[in-house]
């Protein structure tokens, strides 16, 4: 029965020891260096750790013949950061959490009354101008039949009836749309 035995890591990859002295020797000046280009702990040990996931599937960089390591993986933890940098300027802004909720919450804004507001102007739209001249002075402007009366030009009368019958063209438009029932 053969015996089982470790395979050998492949020849472009370093051997676990080399990752963990590499860690040793250059981890927290990495980590230091990340953390002041970020601002942030967090995203500086992601980088970190990519940093070195990248100098394991690269061990011809790391060779002692190039030199000190450490210049090869400060460089590449700066374009580590560059290209993240890069990738959240085209993404759009991430919502989650409480944040979504917000902006799907009916109480939060007043989007249902935006809307009602848009559909009932183009109603409005649909009324003639006198009509239209009625509503507005009335129920927008808050004047009093008798202060529509004198902005219209029109007697008191007419300012009622208008009403009366503007608000039934209307009443009919937003049916029409099916806002009303």
């Amino acid at each position: 029965m053969p015996t089982l035995r470790r395979r050998a890591t492949p020849p472009d990859r370093l051997e676990e020891s080399d990752l963990d002295r590499l860690y040793a020797d250059h981890g927290r000046a990495l980590l230091a260096y990340v953390t002041r280009l970020t601002g942030d702990r967090h995203r500086a040990e992601d980088v970190t750790q990519e940093t070195l996931l990248r100098a394991w599937t690269h061990p011809a960089a790391m060779s002692r013949s190039k030199g000190d390591p450490r210049r090869w993986l400060l460089t590449v933890a700066r374009n580590v950061v560059r290209d993240q940098f890069r990738a959240r300027a085209v993404r759009p802004v991430e919502v989650g959490g409480d944040s979504l909720a917000g902006v799907l919450d009916p109480a939060a804004d007043d989007l249902d009354e935006v809307l009602q507001s848009w559909m009932v102007s183009d109603c409005l739209e649909a009324l003639s101008p006198d009509h239209r001249a009625v509503l507005v002075e009335t129920f927008y402007r808050g004047r009093s039949v008798r202060q529509a009366a004198a902005v219209l030009g029109v007697p008191e009368g007419t300012v009622k009836s208008r009403t009366y019958y503007a608000l039934r063209a209307l009443r009919v438009a937003l049916e029409e749309k099916g806002v009303v029932s």
